[in-house]
């Protein structure tokens, strides 16, 4: 009985506009994706293609910061293999009105949005061919939190689409609520935002901005949190929110298309983009009726299970297996 060779694994390039350094959303996809793929994949991250004759399949983040990557594979092999995922700015933005944006969208074998909500969000003639994976992360241990007081938390980086100016606001509304802290962790990526923090720490003794952190330094003080704040204009599934999700960490997130893919239409914990107010308004609720902190607890706890990194893998591999026999 002669014994049938055993396949080859597919060589799989990532093509992220961000690489280590950078410390953001689309290098922790990438990073992530290359370690769950592993498994059944030869797998190598790039910034660029080098257009090397050995790859199966490309997963391009970012359907304009990658378009050149996409436009070179292609012309090499046409839309066999094109995983093109969908950010934040591609959704909500850049497939709007960029051409090279729009072009990506026409090349791709699949395109992949990493919330439900993002289906709506692509141009109906492409959605036939839209999945949707939503991104993992590890559980972390619920921790055990005081009851004197109430601590949030802000994940961004100082740029106009986490909308960091929300989170000033409110530090200002909160002044005379002792009980009430609220750290942000984020790198200074705008010279005018990163001043308004500063002089919002300066101003506000409930305000912390504590700067750039590693990812394991983020992830704990999200795990020693109430609450995560996430005050973002536009978002393609954001990692801090599943993050704090799998760590037992209640969310209030502004109400657009991004985040209630992530926590669901009818999650309780929603503000109005940009109200200040409202946001200010749920955290003294918070603070102050602990039936509404277990609801949202309990509301996130039920969402948990989307993030599961078996789950992810799962799908990336039926995606990229796709991607090919199509």
């Amino acid at each position: 009985m002669s014994i049938l060779p055993k396949p080859s694994p597919l060589n799989v390039v990532i093509v992220s506009p961000a690489l280590a350094a950078a410390n953001n959303g689309n290098w922790q996809t990438a990073q992530r994706y290359a370690k769950l793929l592993r498994s059944t994949c030869r797998v190598r991250i790039v910034q660029r293609w080098d257009g090397s004759a050995q790859d199966d399949v490309m997963i391009a983040l970012h359907a304009r910061r990658s378009h050149a990557s996409i436009a070179d594979w292609y012309a090499c092999h046409g839309a066999s293999g094109l995983v093109v995922v969908l950010t934040g700015t591609d959704l909500y933005r850049d497939i709007q009105s960029d051409p090279e944006a729009q072009q990506s969208l026409h090349w791709a074998q699949t395109l992949v949005v990493l919330q439900t909500e993002g289906v709506q969000a692509v141009p109906e003639v492409f959605r036939s061919k839209t999945v949707v994976a939503f991104q993992s992360t590890t559980t972390r241990q619920t921790l055990p939190k005081t009851t004197r007081s109430l601590r949030a938390i802000m994940v961004g980086h100082l740029r106009s689409e986490k909308s960091p100016g929300t989170f000033f606001e409110a530090a200002r509304l909160l002044t005379s609520q002792a009980d009430i802290s609220l750290q942000h962790v984020g790198g200074e990526h705008d010279v005018e935002l990163a001043k308004q923090a500063h002089q919002t720490a300066a101003t506000c003794s409930n305000y912390v901005f504590l700067g750039e952190r590693s990812h394991e330094s983020t992830r704990r003080l999200i795990q020693r949190a109430h609450v995560l704040v996430h005050p973002s204009v536009m978002e393609g599934g954001a990692h801090v929110v599943m993050e704090a999700i799998c760590s037992g960490v209640p969310v209030i997130a502004s109400r657009i298309s991004g985040n209630e893919g992530m926590l669901g239409s009818d999650y309780a914990g929603f503000f109005a983009t940009g109200d200040a107010s409202a946001l200010a308004a749920l955290l003294l609720r918070m603070r102050r009726d602990p039936d509404f902190y277990a609801q949202l607890s309990v509301q996130c706890a039920l969402r948990a299970p989307l993030f599961a990194p078996a789950r992810e893998q799962e799908r990336l591999i039926t995606i990229i297996q796709q991607s090919i026999s199509s």
